[in-house]
Protein backbone atom coordinates (compact mmCIF):
# COMPACT_ATOMS: atom_id res chain seq x y z
CA UNK A 1 0.00 0.00 0.00
CA UNK A 2 1.62 3.37 -1.01
CA UNK A 3 2.60 5.82 1.75
CA UNK A 4 0.34 8.85 2.14
CA UNK A 5 1.46 12.47 2.58
CA UNK A 6 0.53 12.20 6.26
CA UNK A 7 2.86 9.23 6.69
CA UNK A 8 5.67 11.09 4.96
CA UNK A 9 5.19 14.14 7.12
CA UNK A 10 5.16 11.99 10.22
CA UNK A 11 8.43 10.34 9.18
CA UNK A 12 10.07 13.71 8.51
CA UNK A 13 8.84 15.04 11.85
CA UNK A 14 10.13 11.94 13.60
CA UNK A 15 13.50 12.35 11.89
CA UNK A 16 13.78 15.99 12.94
CA UNK A 17 12.79 15.07 16.48
CA UNK A 18 15.43 12.34 16.65
CA UNK A 19 18.07 14.72 15.30
CA UNK A 20 17.05 17.35 17.82
CA UNK A 21 17.19 14.87 20.68
CA UNK A 22 20.62 13.72 19.52
CA UNK A 23 21.91 17.30 19.41
CA UNK A 24 20.45 17.97 22.86
CA UNK A 25 22.14 14.88 24.27
CA UNK A 26 25.46 15.95 22.73
CA UNK A 27 25.15 19.41 24.28
CA UNK A 28 24.25 17.92 27.65
CA UNK A 29 27.24 15.61 27.35
CA UNK A 30 29.53 18.58 26.64
CA UNK A 31 28.17 20.44 29.66
CA UNK A 32 28.54 17.35 31.84
CA UNK A 33 32.15 16.77 30.75
CA UNK A 34 32.97 20.44 31.25
CA UNK A 35 31.47 20.36 34.73
CA UNK A 36 33.34 17.18 35.64
CA UNK A 37 36.60 18.74 34.47
CA UNK A 38 35.92 21.87 36.56
CA UNK A 39 35.09 19.80 39.63
CA UNK A 40 38.03 17.42 39.40
CA UNK A 41 40.75 19.82 38.28
CA UNK A 42 41.50 21.27 41.75
CA UNK A 43 42.06 17.79 43.19
CA UNK A 44 44.23 16.72 40.25
CA UNK A 45 46.23 19.95 40.32
CA UNK A 46 46.85 19.93 44.07
CA UNK A 47 47.78 16.24 44.06
CA UNK A 48 50.32 16.79 41.30
CA UNK A 49 51.68 19.92 42.93
CA UNK A 50 51.94 18.32 46.38
CA UNK A 51 54.07 15.50 44.95
CA UNK A 52 56.36 17.98 43.19
CA UNK A 53 56.68 20.21 46.26
CA UNK A 54 57.40 17.20 48.49
CA UNK A 55 60.23 16.15 46.17
CA UNK A 56 61.57 19.72 46.17
CA UNK A 57 61.56 19.82 49.97
CA UNK A 58 63.33 16.46 50.10
CA UNK A 59 66.04 17.71 47.72
CA UNK A 60 66.41 20.84 49.83
CA UNK A 61 66.76 18.77 53.00
CA UNK A 62 69.39 16.55 51.35
CA UNK A 63 71.37 19.66 50.43
CA UNK A 64 71.17 21.02 53.99
CA UNK A 65 72.28 17.79 55.63
CA UNK A 66 75.08 17.26 53.10
CA UNK A 67 76.70 20.69 53.38
CA UNK A 68 79.05 20.81 56.37
CA UNK A 69 79.89 24.48 55.83
CA UNK A 70 76.39 25.43 57.02
CA UNK A 71 77.47 24.62 60.60
CA UNK A 72 80.34 27.11 60.52
CA UNK A 73 80.01 30.77 61.48
CA UNK A 74 81.23 32.60 58.39
CA UNK A 75 80.07 34.79 55.52
CA UNK A 76 79.66 31.67 53.43
CA UNK A 77 77.33 29.98 55.91
CA UNK A 78 75.27 33.15 56.48
CA UNK A 79 74.73 33.69 52.77
CA UNK A 80 74.08 29.99 52.22
CA UNK A 81 71.39 29.91 54.94
CA UNK A 82 69.79 33.02 53.49
CA UNK A 83 69.77 31.44 50.04
CA UNK A 84 68.17 28.31 51.48
CA UNK A 85 65.55 30.46 53.23
CA UNK A 86 64.67 32.23 49.97
CA UNK A 87 64.36 28.87 48.22
CA UNK A 88 62.05 27.59 50.96
CA UNK A 89 59.95 30.76 50.73
CA UNK A 90 59.66 30.19 46.98
CA UNK A 91 58.39 26.63 47.48
CA UNK A 92 55.88 27.87 50.08
CA UNK A 93 54.71 30.71 47.82
CA UNK A 94 54.04 28.41 44.87
CA UNK A 95 52.00 26.10 47.08
CA UNK A 96 50.03 29.00 48.59
CA UNK A 97 49.27 30.56 45.21
CA UNK A 98 47.99 27.33 43.66
CA UNK A 99 46.10 26.07 46.72
CA UNK A 100 44.33 29.38 47.36
CA UNK A 101 43.49 29.72 43.67
CA UNK A 102 41.91 26.27 43.42
CA UNK A 103 39.85 26.86 46.57
CA UNK A 104 38.64 30.30 45.49
CA UNK A 105 37.86 29.88 41.78
CA UNK A 106 36.50 27.43 39.27
CA UNK A 107 37.45 27.41 35.58
CA UNK A 108 37.38 25.18 32.53
CA UNK A 109 40.87 23.59 32.57
CA UNK A 110 43.21 23.17 29.64
CA UNK A 111 45.91 20.51 29.17
CA UNK A 112 48.51 23.15 29.96
CA UNK A 113 47.16 23.53 33.50
CA UNK A 114 48.54 20.08 34.29
CA UNK A 115 51.83 20.62 32.45
CA UNK A 116 52.76 23.95 34.04
CA UNK A 117 53.29 22.50 37.57
CA UNK A 118 55.62 19.90 36.08
CA UNK A 119 57.63 22.63 34.36
CA UNK A 120 57.69 24.69 37.56
CA UNK A 121 58.85 21.56 39.41
CA UNK A 122 61.75 21.06 37.01
CA UNK A 123 62.77 24.68 37.56
CA UNK A 124 62.54 24.21 41.33
CA UNK A 125 64.75 21.13 41.21
CA UNK A 126 67.28 23.02 39.09
CA UNK A 127 67.14 25.95 41.52
CA UNK A 128 67.96 23.64 44.43
CA UNK A 129 70.76 22.01 42.42
CA UNK A 130 72.30 25.49 41.98
CA UNK A 131 72.37 26.27 45.71
CA UNK A 132 75.75 27.57 46.81
CA UNK A 133 77.82 30.69 46.32
CA UNK A 134 79.54 29.24 43.27
CA UNK A 135 76.28 29.26 41.28
CA UNK A 136 74.70 32.56 42.27
CA UNK A 137 74.22 33.75 38.69
CA UNK A 138 72.26 30.71 37.42
CA UNK A 139 70.39 30.54 40.73
CA UNK A 140 69.08 34.10 40.38
CA UNK A 141 68.31 33.63 36.68
CA UNK A 142 66.28 30.49 37.41
CA UNK A 143 64.50 32.29 40.27
CA UNK A 144 63.55 35.09 37.86
CA UNK A 145 62.28 32.51 35.35
CA UNK A 146 60.11 30.83 37.98
CA UNK A 147 58.61 34.17 39.02
CA UNK A 148 57.75 35.07 35.42
CA UNK A 149 56.38 31.62 34.60
CA UNK A 150 54.16 31.58 37.69
CA UNK A 151 52.74 35.00 36.83
CA UNK A 152 51.96 33.93 33.26
CA UNK A 153 50.35 30.65 34.38
CA UNK A 154 48.17 32.28 37.03
CA UNK A 155 47.09 35.04 34.66
CA UNK A 156 45.97 32.43 32.14
CA UNK A 157 43.83 30.73 34.79
CA UNK A 158 42.41 34.02 36.09
CA UNK A 159 41.42 35.03 32.56
CA UNK A 160 39.37 31.86 32.18
CA UNK A 161 38.00 32.09 35.73
CA UNK A 162 36.66 35.57 34.92
CA UNK A 163 34.51 34.02 32.19
CA UNK A 164 32.94 31.52 34.60
CA UNK A 165 29.68 32.67 36.25
CA UNK A 166 30.63 30.87 39.47
CA UNK A 167 33.26 33.54 40.13
CA UNK A 168 31.18 36.62 39.37
CA UNK A 169 31.12 37.79 43.02
CA UNK A 170 34.90 38.27 43.02
CA UNK A 171 35.43 39.53 39.48
CA UNK A 172 32.52 41.97 39.71
CA UNK A 173 34.68 44.05 42.07
CA UNK A 174 38.00 43.26 40.36
CA UNK A 175 38.94 45.01 37.14
CA UNK A 176 40.59 43.00 34.34
CA UNK A 177 44.38 43.09 34.33
CA UNK A 178 46.00 45.64 32.06
CA UNK A 179 49.57 45.98 30.84
CA UNK A 180 50.31 48.34 33.71
CA UNK A 181 49.43 45.59 36.21
CA UNK A 182 52.35 43.54 34.90
CA UNK A 183 54.96 46.26 35.37
CA UNK A 184 55.81 45.07 38.93
CA UNK A 185 56.36 41.56 37.58
CA UNK A 186 58.65 42.88 34.83
CA UNK A 187 60.54 44.87 37.48
CA UNK A 188 60.96 41.85 39.76
CA UNK A 189 62.08 39.54 36.95
CA UNK A 190 64.47 42.20 35.66
CA UNK A 191 65.91 42.91 39.12
CA UNK A 192 66.50 39.23 39.91
CA UNK A 193 68.11 38.64 36.52
CA UNK A 194 70.26 41.77 36.91
CA UNK A 195 71.41 40.63 40.35
CA UNK A 196 72.38 37.27 38.92
CA UNK A 197 74.32 38.70 35.98
CA UNK A 198 76.08 41.27 38.17
CA UNK A 199 77.08 38.64 40.73
CA UNK A 200 78.33 36.40 37.96
CA UNK A 201 80.44 39.17 36.43
CA UNK A 202 81.84 40.64 39.66
CA UNK A 203 82.11 37.43 41.66
CA UNK A 204 81.03 39.36 44.77
CA UNK A 205 80.05 36.84 47.46
CA UNK A 206 79.66 39.28 50.32
CA UNK A 207 77.81 42.57 50.40
CA UNK A 208 76.22 42.50 46.95
CA UNK A 209 75.18 38.88 47.44
CA UNK A 210 73.76 39.76 50.86
CA UNK A 211 71.72 42.65 49.45
CA UNK A 212 70.49 40.56 46.51
CA UNK A 213 69.34 37.70 48.74
CA UNK A 214 67.61 40.06 51.18
CA UNK A 215 65.76 41.69 48.27
CA UNK A 216 64.73 38.26 46.96
CA UNK A 217 63.47 37.28 50.42
CA UNK A 218 61.53 40.56 50.72
CA UNK A 219 59.89 39.95 47.33
CA UNK A 220 58.72 36.50 48.39
CA UNK A 221 57.41 37.74 51.74
CA UNK A 222 55.52 40.56 50.04
CA UNK A 223 53.94 38.12 47.58
CA UNK A 224 52.85 35.91 50.49
CA UNK A 225 51.29 38.98 52.14
CA UNK A 226 49.46 39.91 48.91
CA UNK A 227 48.11 36.39 48.57
CA UNK A 228 46.89 36.54 52.18
CA UNK A 229 45.14 39.86 51.55
CA UNK A 230 43.41 38.58 48.40
CA UNK A 231 42.31 35.46 50.27
CA UNK A 232 40.71 37.54 53.01
CA UNK A 233 38.98 39.71 50.42
CA UNK A 234 37.56 36.68 48.62
CA UNK A 235 36.42 35.03 51.85
CA UNK A 236 34.60 38.19 52.98
CA UNK A 237 32.46 38.37 49.84
CA UNK A 238 28.74 37.67 50.18
CA UNK A 239 27.41 35.50 47.40
CA UNK A 240 23.87 34.75 46.40
CA UNK A 241 22.87 31.10 46.31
Amino acid sequence: MPATNTDANRKRSSGRSAAGNSTLLMLEGDVSMRQRAKNQMPMVLLTLLSIIQALALELLWVHITGDNTLLQLSWLSILSWLQIAVTLLGIMLIWLLYSSMTMRFSWVPSPGDSLVPIGIGVLEFTLIACLGMDYLMPWFLILATIFGAMTAALHSIFRRARQDPDNRAFFSITAPATRRDFYPTFAVVGALALFGITLGVTGDQRYLALVALIVAAAIHLYQIYLNHSRWRTAMSLKTED
